[in-house]
């Protein structure tokens, strides 16, 4: 059995106390820190930056949501107190990068903040992973596999980030198995505007079932996410279903982790 990497993960703090800056503040994000199953996608990337010897840093005590929940049920007033208040963080912080593994965070960051008073270089994990693979900084263990990777909407449709992940896919040398809803038509898991956080309306068919479907539908026995909101609902639609025995989810980043040498 494998022994588990130790990881020492600095904060800003940490930096700042011996005045020094990392080339790129991690947010973590809510999912990232709290939710155990992304918690292993978190754990994943930091070992790839670690490897690929990416100086880095987090905020840990000091990040709070970003407030995108807040604004996308229309709570405007909690949104810009969320976002004010990770501004005046970052700000203190003279944070220049960021990069992040949810698409909700890396949309409102990137997008949002700016007219808040909050400018950064704001990348997603997948466009980070892709440049160090293809610049060498990670070193690869091939293993052929047919994979499907699913577009989140906040970074594909919302952002235009189509072709990262599928680079990384490429990559690692895995076949990929584009789904029949994908890039500028790819389908919603059913959670982005906060759906995630509530029942769907009544209709003919959930959107995760029917982008459930699609996945059970292409044959493949694993499905690449890049979101936690993702991650969440696929899961539960192969479990809902009955075939989460038979598909694997998983992030990129873990995809990343498992074939480093």
């Amino acid at each position: 059995m494998m022994s588990e990497v130790v990881l020492n993960i600095r904060t800003m703090a940490d930096y700042l106390a011996k005045g020094e800056m990392p080339e790129y503040l991690f947010w973590v994000g809510c999912a990232g820190s709290f939710d155990d199953r992304q918690k292993k996608v978190t754990r994943a990337f930091c070992e790839i930056l670690q490897k690929a010897e990416i100086s880095y840093a987090i905020l840990g005590t000091e990040e709070s949501c970003t407030g995108d929940p807040a604004r996308r049920t229309g709570n405007e007033f909690l949104f810009q107190m969320q976002a004010m208040t990770n501004i005046e963080v970052l700000n203190m912080y003279q944070v220049k990068k960021i990069v992040t593994a949810c698409p909700h965070c890396f949309n409102t960051l990137k997008n949002e903040y700016p007219s808040l008073g909050g400018t950064y270089d704001v990348i997603h994990h997948t466009e980070l992973l892709a440049q160090l693979l293809k610049e060498g900084k990670i070193e690869i263990a091939e293993e052929r596999e047919e994979i499907a990777f699913h577009d989140s909407c906040y970074l594909g449709r919302g952002n235009g980030i189509y072709e990262a992940p599928r680079e990384i896919i490429a990559e690692l040398q895995k076949d990929l198995k584009e789904l029949k809803s994908c890039r500028t038509k790819g389908l919603c898991c059913g959670a982005g505007g906060a759906q995630v956080f509530k029942e769907p309306e009544p209709g003919a068919i959930d959107v995760q079932v029917k982008r459930t479907e699609e996945i059970i539908e292409s044959g493949v026995k694993k499905v690449a996410i890049a979101c936690p909101f993702c991650m969440v609902m696929i899961q539960d639609g192969l479990n809902k279903t009955g075939h989460d025995q038979d598909i694997q989810v998983v992030d990129l980043a873990e995809l990343v982790q498992k074939a480093m040498k």
